[in-house]
Order: structure tokens, then sequence, then C-alpha cells
């Protein structure tokens, strides 16, 4: 059975910066879209970012593109997320999950095979 080992929140002043990466385990991150969502206290999850199953498109929302970059190491079986320019409306639990053969348009969507457990981001001054 495969597993994410999520990492990387905390707090950090608007106009800062964090990583934040999901290790898996038990599947291959090449054979699966990987996606980033989050879910603000008293808001629904939304999706943040994605790359498609075997291959490099990507897909961001609105509020977050320019400013976060997602990736996928697939020598270390790693996916990260690089969030630069900070807002207070960023923060939120932060969730990494991955869809088997999933295409990048239906990324936010998709019925999640695999789920990490989230990782806190706070801004604030």
């Amino acid at each position: 059975q495969g597993q994410f080992v999520e990492s990387g929140g905390g707090l950090v002043q608007p106009g800062g910066s964090l990583r934040l990466s999901c290790a898996a385990s038990g599947f291959l991150l090449d054979d699966y879209a990987i996606v980033w969502l989050r879910q603000a206290p008293g808001k629904e999850r939304e999706g943040v970012a994605c790359i498609g199953s075997r291959d490099s498109y990507t897909r961001y929302a609105s509020s977050v593109q320019g400013r976060f970059t997602i990736s996928r190491d697939s020598a270390k079986n790693v996916m990260t997320l690089q969030m630069n320019n900070l807002k207070p409306e960023d923060t939120a639990t932060y969730y990494c999950a991955a869809k088997r053969h999933g295409h990048w348009p239906l990324c936010f969507v998709y019925e999640m095979d695999y789920w990490g457990n989230g990782t806190l981001v706070t801004v604030s001054s």
C-alpha cells in the first residue's frame, strides 16, 4: 500500500517563501497526476497546482499563478510545491495527492488514489 510523507509547512511572514514536499513510497509518481490542494478554515478544499501523469503539463489556480511552482523529482519519487510571495490568504492546510494515469485538465476534480496527511501553512506578520 502506497503512502505520502509530507513536510515543509510552518509560519512565514507575508512576502516570504516556503517549500512543501511529499515523498511517495509504494508507488511511482511518474504514473500519477500529482496534485496540491489546500483547505482554509471555514472554506472548501481547492486545487492549487498539478502535473499530469507521464507529462510536464501543469495547471495552477489563478490565485497562485506566477507565485507557486509544482515539480516532480522522478529519481527521488518526491513532489514539491515552491511557494513564493506568500499572502495571508494563502493560509491553509496543504495536501499532496495523486491520481493514477490522471490528466492535467481534470486534476482538481479527480477522486484521488493517495493523499498526504496535510501540512499547515500560516502566513502572518
